[in-house]
């Protein structure tokens, strides 16, 4: 047994504007089946989490909805914190952002910092919607895009020609609030000089705190340089208002991570045996590990601990970064029929079907996890019921019927047992390293042995043979104990299931130690079936309820998006100017394959392409990421404009344009590919 370790662990706070969805489930899944490894194997471990709760959508959601910020916030926290505990999430504590211990912590580490010189104030200027009197985020401006003309472009990137700018550089602007032009307006901001931290965060991100891919990308951004960092806003908003200043308020990822302190100070109010500082301000007496999802990293890796360090707080012994959820695919898309949320699911399948589906895709890598519903029903009627459960079904029977519910005195495969028994060690270690699919892989593998074993012995047919019932008693004795110990490995990931099964074989909760002895010269009870198959028509169910989920969310009016103010006069539509051959001839379109795919990290929208033009490869950058995974590009031919003046933009220099086509409306986006047979380099004509 390990030295008994003190173990914090923390799980990414979901937004407050809405229930969650399917895609919540993965980090928070993924830290609790490592949380409940870490108490198996005897350590003291919590797992906390909570609502981050302040910011402008909050406040605009709950206007339009008629309510406060707070009746929303309180609303969906209490939708947050059935959902998990009914996917069998056992957090410690679940609180909010909106908190006096948040407020207190926050003002505490914004004070250290000023002291320190760590902050300071400029004047910036920004759109402002004179007809809502506020501020505009990126998000709420929308116009045509300066460099390529397309309409309906957010404040900071454009999706159709991937070029970055700031919102003041769109043409013809409007508020997606009220719909009028907003004017240019300058205002004091607090900005945090995340460049003071350089060198400290060079090495703390080369020191093991991070996974080595998370490490590498981490590396771009020092070669960019680190910059400073906007942490407040001006009112109206919604969060805490910054001492000393009467219209001014921390920005929401200021104050969100502070969350995770605040919701454990929280707990330390309601269990007097821990103490905050033993967690938060030194390294030797606990551990902390943070669960995020890959678009916070930049927030979590080099503000988060920037912020903590400087302001006399320890820093995150681990940060474990795990990728977005696609269906069938596809990214998680109400427009695409892909969107469920996690009470849907709730509400036609059992949460442990989708609890050993996550583990048995989860591995270390930052990687997107596809749910293919055809795989998903394959891998639980085989897995669970057809190997796992079945080994129980099929051992007590006899022992029930036969034998009085009693399990032999002596195990006599001692051989198979101690192999079983023995791979505990390696199985846990996957767990802890997040590598749950191996682990699943190796526990599938201990129950292929089992059956075979039973299907070797055919206890069936010795039980017809008076004088050799001992025997399938011995048998389905050692069959018991292998299904105990998989139950034992398996327990992380099905909670429940684990409870049902010490039930029935009259037991304590199981540990992990428990897998070095057998149980023996013991009473079990009846056997009940403890998982079902999953009927296709429960999957068609769920989908047609997920469907119209969507629908209903269409039909409901737009929650914070408006089109443009008419102007006082009806505008006529102008009519579209003709191209003559000779101008279109000047395009030259080019068949290229792309070659890599990646994000680009401080753009939401852009990807990074390398693409084989035949004779030359090129660097694109395409404001295409809404629709599509880099995964999904590598080797996929596309349409590119190769003779577009190569554009330099903050991430490197974009030497082309993807051809994609648009539905207008809802923002979806199409490449636009060639038959089969269009080879890299070929002229589109």
């Amino acid at each position: 047994m390990s030295v008994k370790r003190k173990i914090l662990a923390t799980n990414a706070l979901p937004y407050a504007n809405g229930a969650p969805h399917l895609g919540h489930l993965v980090g928070t899944i993924q830290g609790d089946i490592w949380v409940r490894l870490q108490k198996m194997l005897g350590h003291d471990c919590m797992y906390i989490c909570g609502s981050d709760s302040h910011g402008t959508p909050i406040m605009i959601q709950a206007e339009k909805m008629g309510i406060t910020p707070e009746a929303l916030i309180n609303q969906v926290r209490t939708q947050q914190e059935r959902d998990f505990a009914d996917f069998l999430v056992e957090f410690d504590n679940y609180y909010t952002t909106h908190s006096e211990e948040n407020r207190e912590l926050v003002e505490t580490i914004f004070k250290r910092h000023l002291e320190a010189g760590n902050i300071t104030k400029r004047t910036i200027r920004q759109l402002f919607d004179p007809v809502k009197n506020m501020f505009l985020p990126d998000r709420y401006i929308k116009g045509e895009c300066p460099n390529c003309g397309a309409k309906d472009q957010y404040g900071d990137n454009c999706e159709v020609c991937g070029a970055t700018y700031l919102p003041t550089d769109l043409k013809n602007p409007y508020s997606t609030l009220s719909g009028t032009k907003p004017v240019e307006k300058e205002s004091e901001h607090y900005f945090f000089k995340l460049q003071n931290y350089d060198e400290f965060l060079k090495q703390w991100t080369r020191h093991g705190h991070l996974q080595e891919q998370v490490t590498n990308k981490l590396d771009e951004w020092f070669k960019d340089g680190l910059k400073e960092w906007d942490i407040s806003r001006d009112s109206p908003y919604f969060g805490f208002s910054i001492p000393g200043e009467t219209n001014k308020y921390f920005y929401v990822w200021l104050d969100a991570p502070v969350g995770y302190m605040a919701s454990f100070k929280n707990l330390c109010a309601k269990r007097k045996d821990i103490n905050f500082a033993d967690y938060w301000e030194s390294y030797d007496t606990a551990d902390l590990i943070h669960f995020i999802g890959k678009d916070i990293i930049y927030f979590h890796a080099l503000f988060w601990p920037a912020m903590l360090h400087g302001a006399g707080f320890r820093t995150p012994s681990q940060i474990y970064v795990n990728g977005f959820l696609t269906v069938d695919g596809q990214k998680m898309s109400k427009s695409r029929g892909t969107f469920i949320k996690a009470r849907t699911y709730l509400d036609h399948l059992q949460p442990e079907y989708l609890r050993y589906y996550f583990a048995a895709k989860l591995s270390d890598r930052i990687e997107d996890l596809d749910i293919n519903f055809d795989d998903f029903s394959q891998r639980i009627n085989s897995d669970l019921v057809g190997k796992f459960i079945n080994i129980a079904s099929r051992c007590a029977s006899f022992i029930n019927k036969s034998f009085s519910g009693k399990l032999s005195a002596e195990i006599s495969e001692h051989m198979l047992y101690r192999e079983f028994a023995k791979a505990g060690a390696i199985i846990a270690d996957n767990y802890k390293k997040l590598e749950y699919s191996h682990a699943i892989r190796q526990i599938m593998t201990l129950a292929d042995k089992a059956n075979q074993y039973i299907d070797e012995k055919k206890p069936w047919a010795l039980m017809k043979d008076p004088g050799r019932h001992q025997e399938v008693q011995d048998i389905c004795t050692a069959g018991i104990n292998l299904f105990r110990i998989l139950m034992i490995y398996l327990k992380p990931i099905l909670p429940s299931t684990a409870k049902q099964v010490e039930n029935f074989l009259n037991i304590p909760p199981l540990q992990w130690q428990d897998k070095d002895e057998p149980l023996l010269g013991h009473k079990i009870n009846d056997f009940q079936p403890l998982i079902n198959r999953i009927d296709p028509k429960q999957i068609e169910a769920l989908k047609m309820a997920a469907q119209q989920d969507i629908d209903k969310s269409a039909s409901a009016p737009a929650q914070a998006a408006v089109t443009p103010a008419p102007a006082k006069e009806p505008v006529k539509e102008p009519a579209k100017e003709h191209i003559s051959i000779d101008d279109f001839n000047k395009i030259d379109l080019r068949i290229a394959k792309v070659l890599e795919a990646e994000s680009v990290e401080g753009a939401d929208k852009l990807l990074r392409l390398k693409v084989d033009l035949g004779n030359e490869t090129r660097q694109i950058f395409a404001g295409i990421k809404s629709a599509y995974q880099p995964d999904q590009l590598v080797g996929r031919q596309v349409v590119i404009v190769a003779n577009l003046a190569p554009r330099k933009m903050r991430f490197g220099v974009s030497e082309g344009m993807v051809i994609v086509a648009s539905d207008g409306e809802s923002g979806n986006l199409f490449i636009v590919s060639p038959d089969s047979g269009a080879e890299p380099g070929m002229k589109v004509k």
